[in-house]
Order: C-alpha cells, then structure tokens, then sequence
C-alpha cells in the first residue's frame, strides 16, 4: 500500500543561510500514529509547516493523499487536518461559526450534524454560542482541534497539542485521536510529553538538527535501544566487586551494599547467569529490583548523541 505521505529528499534553507532540514526522506502509513520527537529548534514545526503548503521547502518533494503538495496544492491540502501550537481564532466569532466558517474553506458542503457531532466529542457543545474571546486556553485549543478536523481530513497534523493544557483535556484527546485511527485517520504527532508518545504512537521518528537520525516501530524501539537494571541489595556489603564477576560490568554502590547490572532489553538471559555465578561464588542477596528505560531515557541518549 503506498504511504499517505511521502517525503522525498527535503531540504529547507533560509535566505540567512541557517539549513532547517537536511535531506530528509519520510514515509508514514494510513492510520497509523506516528510521533515525531526531537528538541526545540530541530526542525518539527518546519517540517511539518512544509507538508501542510504553509511555507515551501527548497528542494525535494511532498505528497500527501498521493497528491503533490506543491504541484497540486488544493488537493493535497484538502486531505490534511493542522492543530498548530499558536491559538490563532478570531475573537469576536462563536465557536460554532469558528467551526463551520474554517469546513466551508476547504469547500466542504454545510453539514450541521457533523459539526455538532465533533463539538460534542470535544465537549465543545455547551459553548457552541460562546465568543472566542470568552474561553479559557484548554477550551481555545479544543476549538483548534475542531477546526482542523470540521472538513474530514484523512491525515491530522498535532503539533504540540496539549502544551499548557488541563489534564482533563488531554485524556479526552489522546481518547478521540485513538477513535480518529481507529476510523482510518492518519495522525502525526509531535509533543513534548514523551510518555505521550511512549503510550499513543505505533512508530516514532526521531529528528536532529534538521536530519531524521532515526525511524522505528515503538515496540523494535524499546527493545533494540532499550536499557535494563538489575540492583541487587547484598546481605554483607562488599570492598570490590570479584575477578569472577568482571564479564558482567557490575558497580558497587551505596558503600557496597548494592549491586547494579546494566543490560540490553535482548539480554535477559544473563541475569541468571549472573545469579548463578553470585550463588555459586557464596553471595548472599537481600533483595532484587529491576528497571528498565523509557522511551524518555532512549530519547536523551539519541539526541545527546
């Protein structure tokens, strides 16, 4: 099946000079969510504000929905849902205009129940008369989520969607994008909040300085980057670790009371190697308690990197 976006060799260099995006090349999949992290200033805003049309990349090509978004910007635009990180709505508008007026841009026919359906969804029906002006942040964004999706696009773009907002918000979010993809909509997300992503995304794309460094299915992620940690509380403190026990990388910690072993997620086996070979050796152990990496800890490691 051909990608609903494409990304081919895309560059974007400012007229100061200052290169945003270096050769980037991208597919993503219908109905998938997919997040893109990386640190501020990497490039997601401008990458994600070329697949729109907002602004223009200086070499490479975009589709979106099969369609050129240069070439054929009306089509591939139509095919696109965008929740900014600026709340840009006019004031003085109902929410319910606000609404309608951003379906009949993308020359989508007046359709009162759908409108009514997606305001209910963000629990946006009660406030459907209310100005603009009149509504806290959470709600604002609400409304921006509204408007992106009020002409059925196939793919939402999220960037930064629950920057500043309740809690409340964001669980009925994350609920609604689940139903979205659940319904064949395509999602790309990017966020700050990296358990966000850690929980919603089906793959994760990471990029750096303006290159995409990494692109991979979340599960694969965590088990090929991932790291585990085995702390073992010893019964009689130890001055340094044994000969025997130098092929497992150990440290002492806390006086010599503790042992940790850091291992790859693919690794498993040999913590009853090195169980083994404590028992064998006559080491007693008080307790045991493992941890692994988050998708927060791969993250900073591939950024630092």
């Amino acid at each position: 099946m051909q990608p609903i976006i494409q990304v081919q060799n895309l560059n974007k260099t400012y007229d100061s000079g200052f290169t945003a995006l270096r050769s980037v090349n991208l597919d993503i999949k219908k109905g998938e969510i997919f997040a893109l992290l990386g640190p501020n200033g990497a490039g997601k805003t401008t990458l994600i504000s070329i697949i729109c049309g907002i602004s223009r990349g200086t070499s490479g090509t975009v589709l979106a929905g099969g369609f050129d978004i240069a070439k054929a910007y009306r089509k591939a635009r139509s095919k696109i849902g965008l929740v900014p990180q600026e709340l840009t709505t006019d004031a003085f508008e109902t929410v319910w205009a606000t609404v309608n007026f951003s379906r009949g841009l993308f020359g989508k026919a007046p359709d009162k129940a759908y409108i009514e359906k997606i305001l209910k969804q963000l629990s946006l029906w009660d406030k459907r008369n209310s100005k603009m002006l009149e509504l806290s942040g959470g709600m604002k964004r609400r409304v921006m989520i509204a408007k992106a999706l009020s002409h059925e696009p196939e793919i939402l773009f999220l960037d930064e969607p629950t920057a500043g907002v309740d809690v409340e918000l964001r669980r009925d979010m994350w609920e609604m994008v689940r139903e979205l993809r659940d319904n064949g909509v395509t999602i790309i997300l990017t966020t700050h909040y990296i358990e966000e992503a850690e929980e919603m995304a089906d793959r994760i794309g990471v990029i750096r300085k303006g290159e995409i460094i990494l692109i991979e299915e979340k599960a694969t992620l965590m088990s090929k980057l991932g790291k585990k940690s085995l702390h073992i509380h010893l019964q009689q403190p130890m001055d340094q670790i044994p000969s025997e026990l130098e092929y497992f990388n150990l440290t002492l910690e806390q006086a010599g009371e503790y042992l940790q072993y850091v291992y790859d997620a693919s690794e498993s086996e040999q913590v009853a190697e090195l169980l083994a070979k404590l028992n064998e050796l006559g080491v007693g152990i008080k307790d045991l308690n493992s941890s692994e990496s988050s998708l927060e800890d791969i993250f900073v490691e591939l950024v630092q990197e």
